[in-house]
């Protein structure tokens, strides 16, 4: 198969950037998008040219570094898939393909394909975790769970914090990302003593990190590789507002509440 690809290539933070077509034949339908990208850069290096810098990991789907927009569309064209799962048989012979970074403010281009999604990482530091002592394992049926609430836990849980919903998000909002975080360990027993705290601080920081706003428009659930629900902002913005209005004494966490 061949293909031209319009990649965004981009020396630094400081450059400007701009798109530069590459012709690549002989790709293999079988391979995946980023395999056809390692092919491009070996191509590139015999010629003595700069490689193409762009994320990626696990090649699994499972880790999020592999943060492509392909035709306009965060991880490409297909629903719940990752640019590592999308292969090439999924585009036609001689298409051209216009690859780019994920477009937000929070999201600086670092070169080439390549953000800073640190943001991201600042947000679970302020509040993505369980800091309280657990004490001896405890028995499995010591905390009951309804069957439900385990399987939304874990549905918030699949989040890989890929960026996808704030690259898809018209206001580079990080809402479903953030809901996602803080659903799936409110939910749990484990995660109560610090469910207020939590959410405040994952939600301020989001504002201060640079984040849009939500309006509603679901392009995040749309671009979702995990398909995860637009339901747990609405969970996020009731506990957000319950934690600022009616838990003040909870908000200042059970040590300070003594």
């Amino acid at each position: 198969m061949r293909f031209t690809l319009r990649l965004w290539r981009q020396r630094d933070a400081r450059d400007k950037g701009g798109f530069v077509r590459h012709e690549i034949d002989g790709i293999s339908p079988d391979l995946s998008f980023l395999e056809m990208l390692d092919v491009l850069n070996e191509n590139l290096t015999a010629r003595d040219d700069m490689p193409v810098a762009y994320d990626s990991d696990c090649r699994e789907g499972v880790c999020g570094m592999c943060s492509l927009v392909i035709n306009g569309r965060p991880h490409g064209p297909l629903a719940a898939t990752t640019t590592c799962q999308l292969y090439m048989r999924h585009f036609k012979d001689g298409e051209e393909i216009t690859v780019e970074p994920w477009r937000a403010k929070a999201f600086p281009v670092v070169r080439d394909l390549v953000v800073d999604r640190s943001a991201f990482d600042r947000i679970l530091e302020a509040g993505g975790y369980v800091s309280v002592h657990s004490g001896p394992k405890p028995d499995p049926n010591a905390n009951p769970i309804e069957p439900e609430v385990a399987e939304e836990a874990l549905d918030a849980a699949t989040c890989i914090g890929c960026g996808a919903c704030v690259a898809a998000c018209p206001n580079g909002a990080a809402m479903l990302f953030t809901a996602a975080k803080v659903s799936h360990l409110g939910l749990l027993p484990q995660g109560q003593p610090e469910r207020w705290t939590r959410v405040v601080g994952m939600v301020e920081q989001m504002e201060k990190e640079g984040f849009g706003g939500c309006t509603n428009l679901g392009e995040c659930e749309a671009a979702c590789p995990k398909e995860i629900s637009i339901k747990f902002i609405g969970r996020m913005n009731r506990d957000y507002f319950r934690a600022v209005l009616r838990e003040p004494v909870k908000r200042r966490g059970p040590m300070e509440a003594q």
